[in-house]
């Protein structure tokens, strides 16, 4: 089995997909399967790695950090050398010629589908063009653009059922089969640990980690935080991340007690602080699954999630809380969470991570791939 992978992701402090496809290729490695990973880059870079070949392709920069390759051609050409049994794209831009390609040459195609389109656009944009509750004309070229992307694929995976339902019904139609595959978390770098706690009258600690980018919704995290300052609860929000609005999230924290300590390189010790705070912070409406919930779950520490979105299926009434996209909604469920019995509702923070792991990921995944390449599946 060959696997070779192509994701279109920021670089070194990208979050959840880039864990997600490092940790899933790993797992092709250790399954036995030769694996090569191309992503953008400043410049042509080849790499080889104990995961296997790390192939670079010279890419320009679109804005925020993110580099998009332009010229597919040049993926094709590296395909041709490695002659793939399989192909997983992780890109919804500028990699459907790849996979015309591999069909001419009868390579079977998987689309990773790690973000939904409609939601992603409605959050850049402030249009509702979600599926189900689209108008206006934003709607429609999203649905087409999905029309294809589920024919020019052989499988799709997605990894929650709210990433399933805006292409469960064009796959359908297009007799493409979609699975459901959840990610998982690294359960032993993302623990609890033994911090000392807030006394009475101590602020309540919120943090929360992503990228500081309007799609992941940071700005709603911090909205959160000032409107609990400014109904005079005692609080501290700490944010880990960087990105493109960062500073227009400093003015909107202007005089509430919220401190931003952009990317923390070490996971051991962004897990440390994590385990710190009393309430994570996770609100986007528009996610399709929330590695971050899982991370902080796993840390022990409860989660506020947005009502609407993936993150919501990752959080149940034992670990978590929820609300409408909307900063007195939010803040509402942080009281209420932080009300709570704080060892109870700790341990079952844990207990819910736990029912995540990668091994089951990577073992489906493994499957999905060994299945496409006419491989015995174990």
């Amino acid at each position: 089995m060959r696997v070779a992978q192509l994701a279109n992701f920021v670089g070194p402090t990208s979050g959840g997909m880039k864990t997600a496809v490092d940790r899933i290729g790993r797992g092709y490695v250790e399954a036995g399967a030769a694996r090569m990973l191309v992503v953008p880059g400043p410049r042509d870079l080849r790499t080889t790695t104990p995961a296997g070949d790390v192939v670079q392709v010279r890419a320009p920069e679109v804005g925020g950090g993110y580099r998009l390759i332009v010229e597919p051609w040049r993926v094709a050409e590296l395909l041709e050398d490695f002659a793939p049994t399989s192909i997983e794209v992780s890109d919804k831009s500028t990699l459907i010629p790849v996979a015309r390609w591999a069909r001419r040459r009868g390579v079977p195609t998987v689309l990773f589908s790690h973000e939904r389109l409609d939601a992603m656009l409605s959050l850049r944009t402030g249009l509702r063009l979600e599926t189900g509750r689209a108008s206006g004309l934003g709607a429609a070229p999203v649905e087409v653009f999905n029309r294809v992307l589920v024919r020019s694929f052989d499988r799709v995976v997605v990894t929650s059922a709210y990433a399933l339902h805006e292409l469960a019904e064009l796959a359908r139609r297009a007799g493409t089969l979609v699975h459901r595959i959840p990610l998982g978390v690294d359960l032993h770098t993302f623990r609890p640990h033994d911090v000392v706690r807030p006394g009475e009258g101590e602020p309540l600690r919120l943090v929360h980690v992503g990228r500081l980018s309007r799609e992941k919704s940071p700005h709603l995290a911090v909205a959160t935080a000032v409107r609990l300052h400014r109904d005079g609860v005692p609080v501290r929000l700490d944010v880990y991340g960087t990105g493109p609005h960062a500073h227009e999230l400093r003015d909107l924290a202007r005089g509430a007690p919220v401190t931003f300590h952009g990317h923390v390189a070490s996971r051991g010790e962004l897990a440390r602080r994590i385990a710190a705070a009393d309430v994570a912070l996770s609100v986007c409406p528009g996610e399709t699954f929330g590695l971050a919930v899982l991370e902080a779950l796993a840390c022990g520490t409860p989660v506020v999630t947005a009502g609407h979105g993936g993150a919501r299926e990752l959080v149940d009434a034992t670990c978590g809380a929820w609300g409408g996209p909307d900063p007195a909604w939010l803040a509402a469920a942080v009281l209420d969470l932080a009300s709570r019995p704080r060892g109870p509702v700790r341990a079952a923070a844990r207990r819910r991570a736990e029912g995540f792991c990668w091994s089951r990921t990577v073992e489906e995944m493994v499957d999905l791939h060994r299945e496409l390449a006419g491989a015995p599946v174990a």
